[in-house]
């Protein structure tokens, strides 16, 4: 099965449904800021994140952005660009 890379970007307006959100994210991907993830998925990973994420949100306040970067072989993360702090991947700082 295929993985593609995903961003994954959270609106969340209530503090204790954005706890819910910001922990499940956590078992799916790496946070790179506090509501931005990036997650290697497969297709059924992906909908299984979906539906533990709309058990959590308020759909008519909240907002959950699922950004498909293409295969996760590839390194699109590479294409990042920051402006102030340069942007460090969690994935490639390494641990001394």
């Amino acid at each position: 099965m295929s993985r593609h890379r995903f961003l994954l970007t959270y609106d969340i307006t209530d503090d204790k449904r954005r706890t819910k959100v910001h922990r499940a994210l956590l078992d799916v991907g790496d946070r790179v800021q506090y509501s931005v993830f990036v997650a290697d998925l497969t297709e059924r990973e992906l909908i299984q994140t979906r539906i533990k994420l709309r058990e959590r949100i308020n759909h008519d306040a909240d907002q959950v952005l699922f950004i498909d970067l293409g295969p996760a072989e590839t390194d699109p993360l590479e294409r990042i660009s920051a402006l102030g702090r340069p942007y460090l991947s969690l994935a490639r700082v390494q641990i001394v």
